[in-house]
């Protein structure tokens, strides 16, 4: 049941890490199914459960905590956690998939050492703080305040990139995606035929 991989791609927020990961979903040769976080924040916009996240409630989320459900949890703001249900990994590997992830930094990190054999952990790192703010400014998503908190956090977490298996610098988002497709069919042994995005 346990023979899938697991593929972790972390990041700071609007480095490129949802665009890469949701590129490589679409190659059906590299087996992937994409492991959906739990979180305790409410659904933003068009979100959907269990699609985007699984959305819990504070007190639901504690208690799977308690239960040891997670495989990796954090409190990312105060009161808003985000996890991987132990479950949903399980899931994917007894459909015979390979798990990505779509996850922070500490979230990562946790992965590859509760499976260093089985992960491949990679970082998406942003050009420079500068460009990663105006990403974030451009998605209109989220407030000035709310930005400000992101990128002070993100000068932390590109600060753990060395710990990780590989680092993407995403300059350009064609590389980017070629860079982590080829670093992905390598890992689950698919042949590259020279694919060109």
């Amino acid at each position: 049941m346990s023979d899938g991989k697991l593929i972790v791609f972390s990041a700071p927020s609007g480095s490129g890490k949802t665009t890469i990961v949701q590129h490589l979903l679409k190659h059906k040769e590299l087996n992937l199914e994409f492991s959906t976080s739990a979180t305790s924040r409410a659904p933003r916009g068009e979100e959907k459960d269990g699609q985007h996240y699984y959305f819990l409630s504070l007190e639901d989320f504690k208690k799977k905590i308690k239960n040891d459900e997670f495989l990796e949890w954090e409190e990312v703001y105060r009161d808003n956690f985000y996890g991987t249900l132990k479950s949903e990994v399980e899931r994917i590997w007894a459909e015979g998939k390979n798990v990505i992830f779509d996850i922070d930094v500490v979230g990562g990190l946790d992965i590859k050492n509760i499976y260093p054999e089985k992960t491949l952990a990679v970082f998406v790192k942003p050009p420079s703080i500068e460009e990663l703010k105006i990403r974030l400014k451009k998605r209109k998503t989220e407030t000035d305040d709310k930005i400000s908190m992101r990128v002070a956090k993100a000068s932390i977490e590109l600060a753990t990139a060395p710990q990780f298996d590989f680092i993407i610098e995403n300059h350009h988002l064609g590389t980017a995606l070629k860079e982590a497709y080829d670093l992905v069919a390598s890992y689950v042994g698919v042949k590259n035929e020279n694919k060109d995005e």
